[in-house]
C-alpha cells in the first residue's frame, strides 16, 4: 500500500475507489496540461495589470469612514479595468454577492419604459425576483423589481440544440429594448455554458440590429477559464462575484462590474448616491485579500477546472449525464451531473460537505433559500461562507435532479471530495 493510498484509506476511501481516481487522473493528464497553459497566460496577464497600474504596498492599507482618496480601492479598480480591457470598473466590498452586482448593473442602467432582453433563455433563479418574472416569495409582490418600476422584460429561449434563435432575437429587439443580459454560465439548467467566442457572435448580431444596445454579461464562474473575457468581444458590462473565481478563495465578500465609463458611473451612483458615486466607500481591511486573491485567481480557477473535469469523467463512466462531458471544451468551472433522484443529489452533497475542511461534521439539508422557487441543498464547508470557488455543490430539489458542483482551491483536496461522493453512493447502492 502506498503512502497516498494509506491516507485515503484513513479518510474512508477504499482501494477500488482510490484506483478509480488514479486511473482517471492518468486518462485526463493531457487535458490538465491544457488548463495549466491557460492558467500560465492568465497569471502573467494579472501580473502585467498589477505592474501597469503600479500597485504598491500603500495600496494594501485601506480606509475607514467615507473612504475618500482610497488609493488601494482606486488602483484595484484600474487593475480590473486593465484586465477586462474596459474603460472603468467598480470593485467593492459593499457589493454583497453576485446577484447584488447583477441587480446593481441592471437597475442603474435601465429606466422606466425601457425593456430588458435575455436572448439566452431563463436567467438564474435569484434574478427572477430582481426582474419581476415571479413574485417576491415573502410578500407576494415585486418589491423594488424592474417590473415595479415600469421596465419590461422579454426572453428568447435557446434552440433545442443549444444554439441561438437568431430569428427570434431579431424579432424581439424593438425601440424599447435598452439592454440585453447574457448569462455565460448554465445556472440551474442543463444547457451548455457559453464560450467567449459565442458570446461575441451574439453581441455582434444584436448590435448590428441596434448599435446603442447595452449588453451586460453575467460572468460568474467564467473568469480566467479562457484567455479572453466577454468585454474583449463587445460586452458593455461584465459582472461577477469576488467569492467566485476572481477572489481566488481569499476575498471575504464583494463583487465587480467592469465596462464603459457611463455604465460604471451609473452603477456607482446607484450603489452610493447621485453626486457621490465612486468617491466614497471605505475599503476597511479587505484590500490585501482582494489583491492577493486576484493574483492567485488564475491558478485557483485552473484547480477548479481540473476538479470539474475529474468529476465529469468519473460520473460519465458510471452512466450519468454530465454537462459538459469529459471531452468537451470548458467555459466555466461548473460541472452539472444529472442524477435523476433526490436521494443521489442529497448523498452527493452530504459527501462534499463531509470532505470539507470546515463543518465536515455538519449534514446539509434541503431548505427554502431566499430567492429560489424550490428547496435547495447546498454543501459548502468553506473558509469564506458560501464561497463557490471553494469545494462546494448545490442543487434545487426538483426534476431532473441535477447537482451543480464547482470549486476546489487545490486539486488534491477536491479530488478527494469527488472520490468521497463515489464512496457515499457506493455504500448506499446509488450508483446502479
Amino acid at each position: 500500500m502506498t503512502m497516498n493510498q494509506q491516507i485515503y484509506q484513513e479518510l474512508g476511501i477504499d482501494a477500488e475507489v482510490y484506483e478509480l481516481g488514479e486511473k482517471t487522473c492518468l486518462k485526463l493528464n493531457e487535458r490538465f496540461k491544457e488548463f495549466e497553459k491557460v492558467a500560465e497566460y492568465n497569471q502573467l496577464k494579472v501580473l502585467k495589470a498589477f505592474q501597469n497600474q503600479k500597485v504598491s504596498e500603500a495600496c494594501l492599507l485601506g480606509t475607514t469612514g467615507y473612504g475618500y482618496n482610497d488609493l488601494g480601492r482606486e488602483t484595484l479598480e484600474r487593475v480590473y479595468a486593465d484586465l477586462f480591457h474596459t474603460e472603468d470598473a467598480l470593485v467593492r466590498p459593499q457589493i454583497t454577492c453576485g446577484t447584488h452586482a447583477l441587480a446593481l448593473a441592471l437597475m442603474s442602467n435601465l429606466r422606466p419604459g425601457d425593456e430588458l432582453l435575455s436572448p439566452v433563455g431563463k436567467p438564474y433563479d435569484t434574478l427572477e425576483e430582481v426582474i419581476g418574472i415571479r413574485d417576491n416569495l415573502k410578500n407576494k409582490g415585486h418589491s423594488g423589481s424592474l417590473k415595479e418600476y415600469g421596465i419590461t422584460y422579454r426572453q428568447v429561449d435557446l434552440m433545442e440544440d443549444g444554439s441561438f434563435d437568431y430569428d427570434g432575437i431579431r424579432a424581439a429587439i424593438n425601440e424599447k429594448t435598452r439592454m440585453a443580459t447574457i448569462q455565460r454560465s448554465k445556472g440551474y439548467q442543463t444547457r451548455p455554458t457559453l464560450s467567449v467566442q459565442r458570446i461575441g457572435e451574439l453581441i455582434t448580431f444584436m448590435k448590428n440590429i441596434k448599435p446603442d444596445l447595452i449588453v451586460m454579461v453575467d460572468n460568474c464562474y467564467g473568469e480566467f477559464v479562457e484567455t479572453t473575457e466577454p468585454s474583449y468581444v463587445g460586452a458593455d458590462l461584465v459582472v461577477g462575484s469576488l467569492i467566485k473565481n476572481p477572489g481566488g478563495g481569499l476575498a471575504p465578500i464583494g463583487g465587480y462590474l467592469a465596462g464603459t465609463k457611463e455604465c460604471i458611473e451609473n452603477a456607482a451612483f446607484r450603489l452610493t448616491s447621485p453626486g457621490l458615486g465612486k468617491e466614497v466607500g471605505a475599503s476597511l481591511g479587505v484590500l490585501p485579500s482582494f489583491y492577493q486573491g486576484l493574483f492567485l485567481a488564475p491558478k485557483v480557477t485552473c484547480n477548479a477546472l481540473k476538479t470539474a473535469l475529474f468529476a465529469a469523467s468519473i460520473y460519465e463512466d458510471y452512466g450519468f449525464m454530465v454537462i459538459p462531458n469529459s471531452t468537451e471544451s470548458r467555459h466555466d468551472i461548473i460541472q452539472a451531473i444529472t442524477f435523476g433522484s433526490k436521494d443521489r443529489v442529497v448523498a452527493f452533497c452530504e459527501a462534499i460537505q463531509a470532505a470539507s475542511p470546515i463543518d465536515s461534521h455538519v449534514v446539509p439539508q434541503p431548505w427554502e433559500m431566499p430567492g429560489y422557487d424550490s428547496d435547495v441543498i447546498m454543501a459548502a464547508g468553506t473558509f469564506i461562507s458560501g464561497a463557490s470557488i471553494e469545494l462546494s455543490a448545490d442543487a434545487p430539489i426538483r426534476e431532473p435532479y441535477a447537482v451543480y458542483f464547482q470549486g476546489g482551491l487545490t486539486f488534491e483536496h477536491a479530488k478527494y471530495g469527488i472520490l468521497n461522493t463515489v464512496q457515499y453512493m457506493k455504500k448506499r447502492n446509488l450508483l446502479a
